[in-house]
């Protein structure tokens, strides 16, 4: 299975129209779609309307997509060059705009390249880490269809409100996604800015994505691929950070840079404001 497989993307007979049907599997437990199915389904459109791999992609999250409904995703190609395309998609449900996608795509024969970002050194393997916990039962959502692994982070007990050091490390793969790492996997597995923004305040919540920027470097064969998860500041009632995602041999394939509004869990007494009486539902 390929990620296109995986999201359930579908081309149509108009090559810049796919459809993407909003089932629990590309969903959260919140009952809607996850950002990064969405980012990646998006820029595996683009890609394939535009026949080139995507360098940059940014989306914009306007709406909420449910199980059941059906997400229609139009590009446009705005340039097309020699090396690059310039394009978006307008990701909707009828009338109603989910996500907005901004992106460039296009590679250059260029031999000059460097990577000046170092994976992180004194970490345990996958096989030595713990399972990511969860609050409630994930399995037939999207984070059930993920296996994850803690290298650094809290146990939801540990939650006490105190601050860390605002960087959490996690080992991430698809299994059912077997012909190798993708923009569209990366795009799914960089959305993990909220749950890093509620490990780091010492919380029981995460938040709900703004947007999401997602850069595109060397891609390497890789069955796991390392999170690094860096929660830069929180104010205002807004969490932001990036995720650097590496490959196990260390390079750095791509990183995701994210905004989020930050929620409380529901039904989850922690510190900070009563979670059970929080307006919002986060996404993880």
């Amino acid at each position: 299975m390929d990620s296109r497989q995986f999201l359930g993307l579908e081309p149509t007979h108009n090559p810049h129209r796919w459809v993407l049907p909003i089932v629990p599997g590309i969903s959260t437990a919140g009952g809607f779609l996850f950002g990064g199915c969405g980012l990646g389904a998006a820029v595996a459109a683009m890609e394939g309307t535009s026949g080139r791999r995507a360098v940059w992609a940014t989306a914009q999250y306007l709406s909420y997509a449910k199980p059941g409904e059906v997400m229609d995703i139009d590009v446009t190609i705005a340039v097309h060059g020699h090396q690059i395309t310039q394009a978006r998609a307008s990701c909707h449900v009828g009338d109603r705009e989910i996500l907005t996608v901004n992106a460039a795509l296009g590679d250059r024969e260029l031999e000059t390249h460097g990577q000046f970002e170092d994976m992180p050194v004194v970490i345990p393997r996958p096989d030595e880490c713990g399972e990511r916990p969860h609050v409630i039962d994930w399995s037939g959502t999207i984070s059930g269809r993920m296996d994850q692994r803690m290298a650094k982070g809290r146990l939801l007990e540990d939650l006490d409100g105190s601050p860390s050091d605002g960087q959490v490390l996690l080992w991430s793969r698809i299994p059912e996604v077997i012909d190798g790492v993708d923009t569209a996997t990366l795009a799914i597995l960089g959305d993990f800015v909220p749950m890093g923004v509620g490990q780091a305040l010492g919380i029981r919540g995460g938040g709900n994505s703004l947007d999401n920027t997602l850069r595109i470097g060397r891609l390497v064969p890789t069955e796991w691929v390392l999170l690094d998860i860096r929660v830069h500041f929180v104010e205002r009632g807004f969490g932001h950070g990036l995720v650097h995602m590496y490959a196990e041999d260390g390079t750095l394939m791509a990183t995701a840079s994210q905004s989020c509004i930050v929620r409380f869990w529901r039904d989850m007494p922690g510190p900070g404001p009563d979670a059970r009486t929080e307006a919002g539902r986060a996404r993880r």
